[in-house]
């Protein structure tokens, strides 16, 4: 069964401070367990989320959002859930929406049910809607199978799942990442109408950097095979 006691959530934070109390808060009111994993942040994050309720994990140095969620996801795996919801920490994801993740994960098979923001696109910025839909239609194509909106870290993810898959990347690309390794691995995947809340004036997405990473993760990807298991704790 998929409910509020066989879930956790994570939430990868890098200086999250002013926001991520608020949305705490919030996803306990759904959720009991909450997992913050402080990615090196220099302001009052770590504490912030400890006094709203979280259980924190800080890194001491910032590593990537792909290694703060690959500590996340561990630690949650390792508490005995079987699944994690996967938030951003700057407040752009609903935690109203877990329940439509949930009635999802209830009526289908998926392993990893992804959050799709395309039905109100026009909500989102508009460079950041022509990368977003730029991508997805790369990977649609190399997928064999439409994607809508492939770069949203909203999620559901079944732990068992994602600890077998070789997932490495350790920033932006890992959302790219573990979408493609659980088609790979042929594992079912669905898509969930979400809200579109705008990310906040401290965006830590670098489009330079960050595109430069997803380009070099997509030369290097293969077309989707079956995966090697791969144990992430």
């Amino acid at each position: 069964m998929v409910g509020p006691s066989t879930c956790a959530a994570v939430i990868p934070c890098f200086n999250e401070g002013a926001t991520v109390p608020a949305l705490v808060s919030a996803v306990r009111r759904r959720l009991p367990s909450v997992i913050v994993v402080d990615d090196g942040s220099t302001d009052a994050t770590a504490e912030a989320a400890r006094l709203a309720g979280a259980t924190v994990v800080k890194h001491a140095r910032n590593l990537g959002k792909g290694a703060a969620l690959r500590t996340g996801l561990s630690l949650a795996k390792k508490q005995g859930f079987a699944w994690a919801f996967t938030l951003d920490g700057d407040g752009q994801h609903a935690p109203e929406d877990i329940p439509a993740f949930l009635g999802c994960a209830g009526q289908t098979a998926a392993l990893l049910i992804v959050g799709n923001r395309m039905h109100s696109a026009q909500a989102m910025p508009w460079l950041r809607r022509q990368a977003n839909s730029w991508i997805s239609r790369q990977l649609s194509r190399r997928a064999g199978r439409p994607l809508p909106d492939t770069q949203c870290g909203f999620r559901l993810i079944h732990l068992e799942t994602w600890a077998r898959l070789p997932l490495c990347r350790e920033h932006f690309e890992v959302e790219s990442e573990t979408l493609m390794a659980f088609l790979a691995a042929e594992c079912p995947v669905a898509f969930v109408p979400i809200q579109v809340i705008g990310r906040g004036p401290g965006s830590h997405i670098r489009p330079v950097a960050d595109s430069w990473r997803w380009w070099r993760w997509w030369r290097s990807a293969a077309k989707p095979q079956p995966s090697k298991e791969r144990n992430h704790g």
